[in-house]
């Protein structure tokens, strides 16, 4: 999944922002035909809900069963759940937060 987000974000034609790379690999991955990538688009560069990076929140829509552990370890990977604050710290690019993001929704264990 990782790899079909990171292949999509910000790549031409659509340019799909943090948000909509990792919902466009899930529907990919699982069928899901529920979701709408162009409906997500205003969820990317730190307008998710409360300033969430958009990769992390929309993995929580997509698995809300598992929404609390999927914050616990981005945050323990990234050293925030917020865009702002991850950008801030110049550690982390974005992609890497879809990488992550990406990754923690494909572990379904």
């Amino acid at each position: 999944m990782k790899e079909i987000a990171l292949n999509v974000f910000r790549q031409p034609p659509d340019r799909l922002n943090c948000a909509q790379s990792v919902a466009h690999a899930w529907c990919e991955v699982t069928g899901d035909t529920a979701i709408t990538v162009a409906d997500l688009k205003p969820f990317g560069a730190g307008k998710a809900p409360e300033g969430l990076c958009g990769a992390v929140y929309v993995a929580c829509q997509l698995a809300p069963d598992r929404a609390e552990a999927l914050k616990a370890a981005f945050a323990a990977q990234l050293g925030s759940l917020y865009c702002k604050e991850i950008r801030a710290a110049n550690v982390h690019p974005c992609a890497t937060c879809v990488a992550q993001a990406a990754e923690l929704l494909a572990d379904r264990e």
